[in-house]
């Protein structure tokens, strides 16, 4: 049953987009693989890459059509789900007058796609569990285009519940974005589902987490076809190159992603099981993805000691509510071991350290 919002996607698409005259490709209107190609100057000699992409990326879509159990007209791919993220303000936001809302912390790109296209961003802070504060959302956003949710959420690391994001889909009747760029580590379906029931809901999904071809910068995202053409009108003609079309569609072949997942699951369990031993851990934040919130004492000196021994984490100390607190990926076994093993080496320095002062203070 379809959602009974009041969407008009014409009344929030920027009027200079609407009518807006794109660049296409004679290309996007051939299906004879066979044509000879006189249209785009190319150098006729064969070589592998002397064509141009596909500017719709049509095999690679049936692909992910097939895989997710989506129709194609539904589906739009960029040049990682930081282009869709661009494009989805360019397309719906006036510069200097329009609005998104982000609830923080999460991920940097939304803030930062708004800022450069002059967009206004509201922030409301997730609240002790880093759940969305939905009367505060719907609140504050009645002046935004745009409601970008990331779940299972970065840099936190947990699934938003679906309820709440449903409420917000059912009483805003503007874009509502769910990144679910680390879905594939949760146990939980996502949104996918459910493009058809809500008009103004755009998934985004990438290839470059759990399928492990961040390298190729290729990004997903699931919306009703009025937007799905909205963006296909304003991208770069050839935004997906062949080379990526092509490590795509193999990708898409490969059979080992779910076993990839399984090892990764388990390495979280055992990271999370031996992090809990050490004395400089204050908090493990419960995770749904591929990485984990840590809260240490004294993070800055574990951070500091761990890039001097080779090893990078993340620091979202100055995220709100994310006090003391490191990002962890999951990495392979050894990397994990060896990260356990030079926390431990620290934990014990601390501690023996602790023990002296106060030993002196009697």
């Amino acid at each position: 049953m379809k959602t009974k919002i009041n969407f008009d996607i014409n009344k929030l698409v920027r009027p200079n987009i609407l009518k807006l005259k794109p660049y296409q490709s004679a290309r996007e209107q051939m299906s004879d693989k066979n044509a000879i190609l006189l249209d785009a100057n190319e150098n006729p000699f064969p070589v592998e890459y002397n064509r141009y992409p596909d500017p719709l990326q049509r095999e690679l879509k049936m692909k992910i059509a097939e895989q997710k159990k989506t129709p194609v007209e539904n589906i739009f791919l960029g040049n990682g789900s930081d282009e869709i993220i661009d494009l989805l303000i360019r397309a719906f936001c006036i510069p200097g007058k329009d609005s998104i809302l982000i609830n923080v912390p999460t991920y940097g790109m939304y803030e930062v796609c708004a800022n450069m296209n002059d967009v206004k961003v509201i922030k409301v802070e997730l609240d002790d569990e880093f759940q969305i504060d939905i009367p505060t959302v719907l609140k504050k956003s009645q002046q935004a285009k745009i409601i970008f949710i990331c779940s299972p959420n970065n840099p936190t690391a947990n699934l938003i519940q679906q309820d709440l994001i449903v409420d917000l889909l059912e009483n805003f009747n503007r874009i509502v974005v769910v990144d679910e760029a680390y879905i594939d580590f949760a146990n939980d379906a996502g949104f996918l589902s459910k493009i058809d029931n809500y008009p103004n809901l755009v998934v985004l999904q990438t290839f470059s987490k759990a399928r492990a071809m961040a390298g190729i910068r290729l990004g997903m995202a699931f919306m009703n076809a009025e937007i799905v053409n909205i963006l296909t009108k304003i991208k770069y003609p050839y935004n997906i190159s062949l080379l990526n079309q092509k490590a795509a569609l193999k990708a898409l072949e490969d059979d080992s992603v779910s076993s990839e997942i399984k090892a990764i699951l388990q390495q979280r369990d055992w990271l999370i099981s031996e992090l809990q031993k050490l004395k400089i851990v204050e908090k493990i934040w419960p995770s749904d993805a591929n990485f984990l919130l840590v809260q240490f004492k004294n993070h800055k000196q574990v951070f500091d000691f761990l890039k001097k021994e080779g090893i990078i984490v993340r620091d979202r100390s100055n995220e709100p509510n994310c006090n003391g607190c490191l990002r962890i990926t999951v990495g392979k076994s050894l990397e994990n071991l060896m990260l356990i093993t030079i926390l431990k080496h620290l934990d014990k320095r601390i501690s023996e350290y602790d023990f002296f002062e106060i030993q002196k203070s009697y």
